[in-house]
């Protein structure tokens, strides 16, 4: 009798360049694709409501991806160490693949479940799928992790070069038998009362087929001006890639190969490394995190548990988070966050230094809000980057350096076209107050940032 192998999907939602799929298909057996979700473990962070807007709509791309390939895909909700020895047993499966999660507590219970089907018997194997460089091959000379991203990159490009990346699985065996599995409107991961993701849905098409178009759309048309107008707020020159990266519609290997194969030279070739850099320092924020499961709740450099914080103010909280605080680029960013789920990297950093510096309001506020809003949360960069505006962070921006909302609106938006479109009551004749003064609030901050500095 033929003994089905399992395809455990997770942050891997494509059928292209997935090594779990490739080994399964290799064995030439039929094959059970099961997404676990797992909301109850302990410790596992329960996904925001954005990413689950967008986790419903790639799933459902999946789903009909494998049907057309001969295959289904099994939806199952609980512990996932529950759920995947139940679902081998009631299948007769011979074997598990997975692409590896680098999440602590997820660490944990993938090392569990692997024991555990290997007592009984089950082959199981794991593979690099969603990161260039696995964290514990990069090691400084004296075997220690990396702090500093400089050190990191250089060390990373001594590597050897990342994989080319696996075809597309063109037909998947199906499993014959008979396996309950959920329906995915029972999850409830759409927004319903009220449904607020409008906004997500004029922007986005979750998927693997969008997350490739997207990729070539990028690397024809954008890639040659990404130095030249990357960090220009409505410059339309970023990947909008960071999504499909989180999710695994599209693989880093893609990215990374197809991004050399369309490097040129000249100014075109360097914007394709300044691109190719926003890939490693993705890897770092990994690599910290590997090392540093706790990143989105301790500080890294634990000196800075020392902070000042002020007892938190819940009315300028909420006026940050609805957009409303009188300074152009801030309110223009945070609703672009609200509508469409993302926001340009530079103005994550821009409200982000506001919040935390010019609000005095503790960054875990604003990496949990960042977390429910952003269709594109990661486990790793979202708070690796908030740290890292904080100043508590890995290789952290330097305590003196809050980022000047105005100032950053005229050199990174000289014609106010990213204004004009998410804030356009400041071009008007009475432009609101901002809500604190701007320098008065960055002297505060660095009288704060003193205090960690002097010790405490």
């Amino acid at each position: 009798m033929a003994s089905p192998s399992i395809v455990w999907f997770r942050d891997d939602l494509r059928l292209t360049d997935n090594p779990a799929l490739r080994a399964a298909l290799d064995r030439e057996e039929p094959i059970v694709a099961l997404y676990v979700l797992d909301e109850e473990s302990d410790g596992v962070r329960r996904i925001g409501g954005a990413a689950r807007w967008w986790l419903h709509g790639s799933l459902a791309s999946l789903g009909e991806r494998l049907e057309e390939r001969g295959g289904q895909l099994v939806l199952r909700r609980g512990r996932a160490a529950e759920v995947v020895p139940a679902v081998v047993d009631e299948v007769g499966a011979g074997a598990v693949f997975w692409n590896r999660r680098y999440g602590g507590v997820e660490r944990e219970i993938d090392a569990g479940l692997k024991e555990k089907l290997r007592d009984d018997g089950v082959t199981v194997a794991s593979f690099a799928a969603n990161l260039l460089y696995e964290p514990w091959t990069v090691r400084t000379q004296s075997d220690k992790p990396y702090g500093v991203y400089s050190p990191f990159a250089r060390a990373v490009q001594k590597l050897p070069a990342p994989r080319p990346p696996m075809p597309e699985a063109r037909k998947v065996p199906g499993f014959d038998g008979h396996v309950d599995g959920d329906e995915l409107g029972a999850w409830d991961l759409l927004p319903t009362k009220p449904d607020w993701a409008g906004g997500l849905r004029e922007t986005w098409e979750p998927g693997e087929p969008a997350a490739k178009t997207r990729l070539r759309e990028f690397l024809d048309d954008d890639l040659g001006d990404y130095s030249t107008y990357r960090d220009e707020f409505a410059g339309g020159a970023t990947s909008n890639l960071s999504p499909r990266l989180r999710w695994g519609e599209v693989s880093p290997y893609q990215v990374w190969h197809d991004t050399i194969e369309h490097r040129g030279s000249g100014e075109h070739a360097r914007s394709a490394s300044g691109f190719l850099s926003e890939l490693v320092w993705r890897e770092f924020a990994w690599h910290v995190t590997y090392h540093s499961p706790d990143i989105a709740t301790v500080n890294w450099r634990r000196n800075f548990d020392a902070f000042p914080w002020p007892r938190l103010n819940r009315a300028h909280l909420e006026t940050w988070q609805q957009g409303r605080t009188g300074v152009a680029v801030v309110d223009a960013g945070m609703r672009q966050l609200w509508k469409t789920g993302v926001m340009h990297n530079r103005v994550r950093m821009v409200t982000a230094s506001f919040l935390i510096k010019n609000l005095l309001i503790d960054w875990r506020h604003g990496e949990q809000w960042f977390w429910d809003c952003l269709v594109d949360a990661d486990a790793a960069s979202n708070p690796f980057n908030w740290q890292w505006v904080a100043g508590s962070g890995a290789d952290a921006a330097p305590y003196f350096r809050v980022f000047n909302p105005d100032t950053q609106r005229k050199k990174f938006d000289p014609h106010d076209e990213y204004v004009r479109e998410w804030a356009p009551e400041f071009l008007s004749e009475n432009p609101p107050e901002p809500m604190v003064d701007l320098s008065e609030t960055r002297r505060r901050a660095l009288d704060a940032y003193a205090h960690v500095r002097h010790g405490g």
